[in-house]
């Protein structure tokens, strides 16, 4: 459904679409919902008196919205999944786990790892968040530290484990929008993944040595401890993850073998059908008394995450129209003739995939936009396909964490509990991913050149 938009008129509904989003996120401090509906009828209205039907406008819409079906479906079962662990004792029992064998002063750079860790084995940083992320988050407000400290370490990890794993969504796609080998294109994602994890562990390690945790701090997490009771079960749903990752089960069937099983477990534990669909739809809520523990305990369901939709498919619905009507590429297209060297050219790629997620907040469109955009300028210039790839990993994939408006963005703070311009300082993989990634365009190191097979293509 791509039209040709006269330039103008594409930068002026652009620069309508930023002044509506910050001027009403930023500056008035709404929520993302409002300015979002108002940008999309911003959008129609104008488009409409540029001759674009009302019923082309709506079609764009849908179709924009339509990319994002399964991330919104996905979204439901982590929150009936966040729920049945929480009422079979999971992640109650993994938070015990953290408060036993954690000390406070290595709690951040072991949350950092931890996430690394799972989400490389599993290759899905929404599940990684919405699992250990969960309990770790849990874990780390008990023990004093910034919430949203906490919750940046988090993410980075479960951005780590992304960029790594060949299971990762991201990276499949970045290799198949820019041509390039799956593995080759992880290998080399390195020069700047590993860097950037180098500095985040680094500042792990700082912040939680000058952290002052209080003997009021141990006294809570040993009467949070006390409280609760560790199971057996946990090691079966978590079994049950890796298993499936390694078995390469997509993630809507992953995640529903893990709440048919966990189901099983929590009705056969004496738990009525009615008590069960309560809590997968309203989330669990904890018996105690204890603040500490309703803090980290009340949450999860298919409700919680209501808000969570509502916003995204607004975003999906306005990068529908961004994109389906052309308004982005015909602001895009005439910028690539000004670009004159290799520098350039990966820089551009870079700020076009920053530039997309905060336009439409849609992860994989601004990982594809900058490779349909940029990959035949890669060619002219001389680099291989695996620079693209990197460019379109190290900033259409991980942006989206830092937008409020953003798939993963919003995922991220309605699982954790945090908002995200309260993360966004202390996400540093996401903020030094991009940085390193120019660092290599201007200095030549580890930026890949085309080989002759790749030249003659």
């Amino acid at each position: 459904m791509q039209r040709e938009v006269n330039r103008k008129l594409a930068v002026g509904l652009l620069a309508g679409v930023i002044f509506i989003l910050a001027g009403g996120i930023i500056g008035l401090g709404l929520a993302p919902i409002a300015p979002l509906l108002v940008a999309i009828a911003w959008i129609i209205l104008v488009m409409r008196l540029a001759g674009v039907t009302f019923q082309d406008a709506q079609a764009a819409l849908i179709k924009g919205i339509e990319a994002g079906i399964a991330p919104l479906f996905l979204f439901l079962l982590i929150g009936s999944m966040i729920a049945l662990w929480l009422g079979t004792g999971v992640i109650p029992t993994m938070i015990w786990l953290g408060f036993k064998l954690i000390n406070p002063a290595w709690f951040l750079p072991t949350a950092l790892l931890t996430s690394a860790l799972v989400g490389t084995m599993i290759g899905s940083a929404f599940t990684t968040m919405s699992t250990v992320g969960v309990a770790l988050m849990g874990v780390g407000t008990t023990l004093g530290f910034n919430p949203a400290l906490v919750a940046g370490m988090i993410i980075s990890g479960a951005i780590f484990g992304d960029k790594s794993s060949p299971l990762a969504d991201s990276t499949n796609l970045a290799a198949a929008v820019s041509g390039t080998d799956l593995f080759a294109h992880l290998k080399n994602l390195m020069w700047t993944t590993l860097p950037a994890m180098a500095v985040t562990l680094i500042l792990a390690f700082v912040f939680g040595f000058s952290a002052h945790h209080t003997g009021g701090v141990s006294v809570k997490t040993a009467a949070v401890t006390q409280l609760i009771q560790p199971t057996w079960w946990t090691i079966v749903p978590i079994a049950l993850i890796l298993i499936s990752a390694l078995a390469k089960i997509p993630a809507i069937p992953s995640l529903l073998i893990n709440v048919v099983v966990n189901t099983v477990y929590y009705l056969l534990s004496g738990h009525s059908l009615k008590a069960w669909a309560n809590l997968v739809v309203n989330g669990y809520k904890t018996p105690s008394t204890n603040a500490t523990l309703v803090a980290l305990l009340d949450r999860g369901g298919m409700t919680a995450m209501m808000e969570t939709i509502m916003l995204i498919m607004l975003a999906l619905a306005l990068g529908g129209l961004l994109s389906n009507l052309g308004i982005l590429r015909a602001v895009m297209n005439p910028i690539v003739s000004y670009l004159k060297s290799q520098k350039s050219i990966v820089f551009a790629t870079l700020l076009t995939g920053i530039a997309t997620n905060f336009l439409v907040g849609e992860q994989y469109l601004s990982v594809m936009l900058p490779g349909q955009i940029f990959k035949e300028d890669y060619k002219r210039f001389g680099l291989s396909p695996l620079a693209l790839s990197r460019a379109m990993e190290d900033s259409g994939a991980i942006a989206n964490y830092l937008v409020p408006w953003g798939v993963a963005g919003a995922f991220a703070s309605q699982t954790l509990h945090v908002p995200v311009l309260s993360f966004v300082p202390f996400t540093f993989l996401a903020l030094f991913s991009p940085v390193f990634s120019l660092l290599s365009a201007l200095t030549g190191i580890g930026l890949r050149q085309a080989s002759q097979d790749e030249v003659a293509k």
